[in-house]
């Protein structure tokens, strides 16, 4: 697998903002986060991301990192 190909990880951060009424912009405010760089995260883009980062998210959605991110099926 290479740097462009998909992770085989998925972010349910627009699942968990909606079941919390909670904007992208005001998640990125709480956390302290550009919008662009959640919406890479959002859309299953981002290729890392620092623990503290991930606390933070998970501490103002009220969430376990396991409810953020969850294993994607392997593409065929």
């Amino acid at each position: 697998m290479g740097d462009d190909g998909p992770t085989g990880v998925h972010c349910r951060l627009d699942e968990l903002l909606a079941a919390r009424s909670m904007t992208l912009t005001e998640l990125g405010e709480r956390v302290g986060m550009s919008i662009v760089n959640l919406s890479i995260l959002k859309n299953d883009r981002a290729r890392a991301i620092r623990f503290s980062t991930l606390v933070a998210i998970c501490d103002v959605l009220e969430c376990e990192v396991g409810e953020l991110l969850v294993r994607s099926p392997p593409e065929r």
